[in-house]
């Protein structure tokens, strides 16, 4: 079963009046369980493409499948629905609240998809346990290092159980040593839940460890490569 799967998929731009070709006609099927890396020199729309395929955004043409659910037949609330219940999403920025701690973070998700504050809490100290925090579930963002923040980040994306998890650039801000740390944890998570994780990056670190290649130039795909 495939993911993902996008056919000819162009997203245009207006900037300063001026038409910015993101993505040029981009077909692209992700089966489950992989371990993707979309990678390509900035500006070659490798963010652009995850932001469509995580329905955070709109193509200007083409179609994109995410689940098995044709996205342009959705409405608003259907799109926001697929994103909380099917899709996890791990940013360079870590995205967390501040005020909240780690435990109130992973578990915010959850609890608007309508699970219960004890339940959600629950699910998220399991979660945070997972990713090797369990002593940490209830420190907030500024007392962690980045690497803590960013395991956060995967709990959340996890906790949810999501079908596909989509990682915009998610070693950017990490050191060397804690970014090999955080693709060793994703890949062992990969392996042990079928889960499917695609990534944008430039950094060799992640396509070292990816187990499929799609490289993006100028908003075209102009290489593949299977591990």
């Amino acid at each position: 079963m495939n993911v993902i799967e996008t056919s000819n998929l162009v997203k245009d731009y207006q900037l300063n009046g001026i038409t910015v070709n993101a993505l040029r006609g981009v077909s692209i099927a992700v089966g489950e369980g992989e371990f993707t890396a979309v990678a390509g020199p900035s500006g070659s729309g490798k963010s652009t493409l995850l932001h469509l395929v995580g329905c955070l955004d709109t193509p200007t043409s083409g179609s994109i499948s995410v689940c098995g659910s044709d996205v342009a037949t959705l409405k608003r609330d259907e799109l926001a629905l697929l994103r909380r219940r099917t899709i996890g999403f791990i940013f360079q920025a870590y995205n967390l609240i501040p005020v909240l701690t780690a435990a109130e973070n992973v578990s915010f998700p959850l609890v608007l998809l309508g699970e219960s504050r004890d339940s959600a809490r629950k699910t998220a100290l399991e979660a945070l346990k997972r990713v090797g925090l369990a002593d940490m579930g209830d420190r907030r963002p500024k007392e962690m290092s980045g690497g803590q923040q960013q395991r956060v980040a995967i709990a959340r994306a996890l906790a949810k159980r999501p079908e596909l998890i989509l990682a915009d650039e998610p070693t950017a801000n990490l050191d060397s040593v804690t970014a090999r740390e955080i693709l060793d944890l994703m890949l062992s998570l990969n392996r042990a839940g079928e889960t499917t994780f695609v990534f944008s990056t430039h950094d060799s670190l992640v396509m070292e460890y990816a187990r499929r290649l799609v490289s993006l130039r100028d908003g075209k795909i102009v290489e593949e490569a299977v591990k």
